[in-house]
């Protein structure tokens, strides 16, 4: 596959976050891109406004006949009508994972890997590197506040990549600079055990590119067996990792710390978005900067700047008598992460959780610790499971979760949320979930704007 001798592309699920990126990545290229979905979606229609051309119907006789490249999503079924008509017409076809494989081939590649905090991490360094001027190609897994977009492009051979572990395609990159944030169990439909995907992570540090450097998160499990010519851990606030945050203050639904890294130091950055996680996430990201030999002031600037990404701690209402946080928090540690920090932001205000689960098969095997977290809140509200790319498991339903959570719960369908929220108002509400409940986000926030004016 040669990049740069592609007219055609064709993409089957060009509406997912991580295939919207590379679609993007082409049209600006001024390559013919095309594909399908299942739904139309905001993210959709500014592709087409972008002038991709998008059906939502599985019909060959829909589909881009002249493309010399097919890529597809891993979340489309083997059985899709589409990819099946490619594969035996002999089209080039090929996964997301293998056009970042390129990708990293061809450019300086900076990965971002880990169950969790990648999204922020690889957002934050390819923000510091484009408003320091130094320059990106970035390939996000979710929307930059900053540029309303999860791609965007420069003259510079730099490319920041999200590196998705979910089907093993983060095993196909090359990093020139490789980022861990975190090895904790998921994806077990695909790995089998933690241990399994524990393996995983560790070969991702085992394809960093001869004399590349590896930073990782102090404290992780098998940390002796991370690979890399040059390794350096980042901590939130451990002083016997490489990098680590220091006078850490709250402020206004934010933050203020040091970078102490070495010999190196860099005071009074200034983080607005919320979440200590972030801090821990900005220390990473800093030490990315600073190894490229970004200017001290010129990061501090950046970080000042960071405006955080869309459903990460996004403060969708926040007043001094209501605060409404959109989370895309899916995996326990992340609710632990998002609840735990809310409440140490704005203490005393009653905190509201309302969860969707994702995936029949992460609820069964995580249950207990949904419930240990979502506990930390004063009230939940869960919504049954969204199946994405699932089908249902005999006996697998929220009520596994709601039976061993420890604080006042309730299970509504979704159509039932907004009504209920408008007639218990909580002063701190969250939602969180990978699923559709991002869809809740404007009408919950219309109730709560009118109730506060």
């Amino acid at each position: 596959m040669d990049l740069n001798n592609i007219q055609r592309v064709y993409f089957i699920g060009i509406g997912g976050i991580g295939m919207s990126a590379i679609a993007r990545f082409f049209n600006e290229k001024g390559v013919h891109v095309s594909g399908y979905d299942r739904t139309a979606t905001a993210l959709t229609r500014q592709l087409e406004a972008e002038g991709m051309q998008i059906h939502y119907t599985d019909d060959i006789n829909l589909v881009d006949k002249q493309a010399n490249l097919v890529v597809y999503t891993p979340a489309i079924p083997a059985a899709h009508t589409e990819l099946q008509w490619f594969r035996e017409q002999g089209y080039e076809v090929v996964k997301r994972s293998d056009v970042l494989q390129e990708i990293t081939r061809s450019l300086f590649a900076i990965t971002v890997a880990g169950t969790h905090g990648k999204t922020t991490v690889s957002t934050m360094i390819a923000h510091l590197l484009t408003d320091s001027g130094y320059g990106c190609n970035a390939f996000l897994g979710g929307i930059s506040v900053n540029y309303d977009k999860n791609f965007w492009s420069s003259n510079k051979q730099v490319a920041v990549i999200e590196a998705d572990e979910y089907d093993r395609s983060f095993l196909k990159l090359s990093p020139d600079i490789a980022i861990l944030t975190a090895m904790d169990a998921d994806h077990l439909d695909i790995y089998g055990t933690p241990e399994a995907m524990e393996d995983a992570f560790i070969q991702y540090t085992h394809n960093i590119k001869p004399n590349g450097t590896l930073i990782a998160k102090f404290g992780l499990h098998r940390n002796n067996e991370l690979n890399a010519t040059n390794k350096l851990l980042y901590s939130l606030q451990n002083d016997v990792a490489n990098a680590y945050a220091a006078n850490i203050r709250m402020h206004n639904g934010g933050y203020e710390f040091d970078v102490m890294q070495g010999d190196w130091m860099i005071d009074n950055i200034s983080l607005h978005i919320g979440g200590m996680h972030n801090v821990e996430n900005a220390v990473a990201a800093i030490t990315v900067a600073h190894l490229l030999g970004i200017d001290a002031g010129k990061i501090r600037a950046a970080m000042a700047s960071f405006k955080g990404i869309k459903r990460r701690f996004e403060y969708v209402v926040k007043t001094a008598q209501q605060v409404y946080i959109d989370d895309y928090a899916h995996h326990p540690e992340e609710l632990r992460a998002l609840i735990a920090s809310a409440k140490a932001l704005f203490p005393g205000k009653k905190c509201t959780v309302i969860f969707q689960p994702h995936l029949f098969t992460r609820t069964r095997d995580l249950a207990d610790g949904f419930a240990e977290s979502l506990s930390l809140a004063d009230e939940v509200i869960l919504l049954p499971i969204y199946p994405a790319r699932e089908l249902p498991i005999e006996g697998v339903t929220s009520e596994m979760i709601a039976s061993k959570i420890t604080v006042p719960v309730k299970i509504l369908p979704k159509e039932s949320v907004v009504e209920y929220v408008e007639k218990h108002p909580s002063p701190l509400l969250i939602t969180a979930g990978a699923g559709d409940i991002d869809q809740l986000k404007e009408p919950i926030a219309r109730i709560l704007k009118n109730s506060t004016t």
